[in-house]
């Protein structure tokens, strides 16, 4: 029966539309799921190829089409990813095109196998090569397809597992595409009914925040209150990986917000008023209660963390637009936030990189300074900026981090007399070393800030 498989993919690329065309499906089907030798030889006769260009072809919702989406998932889930994405990208790039369509338009059990295939194929580390193939079909017709059954997924009473799986698959195509796509057209060819342009970003705002406030509730009850914290560290492995995908998804979305250029007349023109709103404070609710959970992890004496160091890197995110936002809270944590580690951090960096551009707009401020000094938190800043300086081989990225440091320094002194900020700390003598050397290896242009 494995022998006869490159005869079956030759029947189905020359008998299309022949009545046989379903057996022969089912063939493949049932030697690929029961044996190992049968996927490979599914593989190595060019079966995906063949997949690829019939697909698109087969009746929407037809058994046919259900047995081609199953024998895509066994190919991409029981072979070797790196072999797969990097000898197949076109390939997968059109079943990917063709299983939107049946994502939009399926309303049956069909539909979740379709997300499970689709986001199985774009999330995985291997993806690249596919997404560059996708980049160049253009954002058409396939990538409003997804809009829209990302869309229904969200707005339907579904698992919170195929919810999950909808907003993995829509923080991809952000990936692919760009923020920009999380708003557009929402009709299906040659339907009548429409949706409006604003529906998929004001469902993904909504259900990461419910996913943030879910996950961030188990997290903490795992690592703090749980029995034996550490029979759980799978589990809180699983839950970091999905809160990853919600807090990217935030990201996104403050990044679309952002590039608005905070004029609300320049938003308007493409989403309205009302929703703008509806994002705002969406974003000002999950910021919130990233920042509780964080009050909770410092209630604990924890401090490293790669999940404390996502919630300050998405606080940071936002923060960075709206520096007065949540402002109590962000007062009280602000030096605990500064001292946050990753998992593989010997000291605090990453924390101190993502809350730069909010601190050096904050530190205009004489209370916000006062709290820097008196916490000793001024010191993380100082210290971060002499490990960026002695990098030595930093890119153009880290020179904007180390203007933005330089700044809120800068700031600081400045109001040394009102604050009564220790000029003289240790730390400021190993930055003068540190800046001393930078002024030596620094363009002309750039020597105006060492200077300072």
């Amino acid at each position: 029966m494995i022998n006869k498989i490159p005869l079956i993919l030759e029947t189905i690329s020359r008998e299309a539309g022949s009545p046989i065309i379903e057996d022969c499906y089912e063939y493949l089907f049932l030697v690929s799921t029961a044996s190992e030798e049968g996927v490979q030889t599914l593989y190595k006769s060019g079966g995906l190829n063949v997949l690829a260009s019939q697909m698109m072809i087969l009746p929407n919702g037809s058994h046919m089409i259900e047995l081609a989406l199953r024998l895509a998932q066994i190919i991409v889930i029981k072979l070797p990813s790196e072999n797969v994405y990097s000898e197949h990208p076109t390939d997968l790039s059109m079943v990917v095109c063709a299983v939107t369509k049946q994502f939009a338009v399926l309303q049956n059990a069909l539909k979740f196998e379709a997300l499970h295939l689709l986001s199985t194929i774009l999330s995985n580390r291997y993806s690249a090569p596919v997404y560059d193939a996708l980049r160049l079909k253009g954002n058409n017709v396939w990538s409003t397809n997804l809009r829209i059954g990302i869309v229904a997924i969200l707005q339907n009473r579904v698992a919170p597992s195929h919810k999950l799986h909808a907003l993995v698959l829509a923080e991809c195509v952000i990936s692919i595409f760009g923020e920009r796509w999380l708003i557009g057209e929402m009709n299906l060819t040659g339907s009548q009914v429409s949706l409006p342009a604003d529906r998929c970003i004001l469902l993904i705002l909504e259900s990461s925040r419910v996913e943030i406030a879910v996950l961030l509730n188990d997290l903490a009850y795992l690592k703090y209150e749980a029995s034996n914290a550490s029979s759980n560290k799978e589990n809180i492995l699983v839950k970091q990986r999905n809160l990853g995908v919600a807090f990217s998804l935030v990201e996104k979305i403050i990044k679309l917000i952002s590039s608005f250029g905070g004029e609300e007349s320049t938003a308007n023109a493409i989403i309205s008023e009302s929703t703008f709103t509806k994002i705002i404070s969406g974003l000002n609710e999950t910021i919130g209660v990233v920042l509780d959970y964080l009050r909770d992890a410092k209630e604990h004496g924890q401090m490293k963390g790669d999940d404390l160091l996502a919630a300050v890197r998405v606080i940071g995110s936002y923060l960075a637009e709206a520096p007065d936002a949540c402002k109590d809270k962000v007062i009280e944590l602000l030096a605990y936030m500064l001292s946050i580690e990753g998992e593989d951090e010997l000291s605090p960096f990453y924390s101190i990189c993502f809350l730069l551009p909010m601190l050096c707009q904050i530190t205009l401020k004489t209370g916000v300074c006062k709290i820097l000094a008196s916490s000793g938190a001024f010191r993380e800043v100082v210290g971060y900026l002499i490990a960026l300086i002695d990098q030595n081989n930093f890119t153009s990225e880290d020179n904007g981090s180390i203007f933005l440091a330089c700044d809120t320094i800068l700031n600081l002194l400045l109001k040394q007399e009102q604050i009564k900020f220790p000029s003289d700390d240790p730390s400021f003598i190993r930055l003068l070393v540190a800046l001393s050397h930078w002024a030596g290896n620094i363009s002309n242009s750039d020597f105006c800030t060492c200077r300072a």
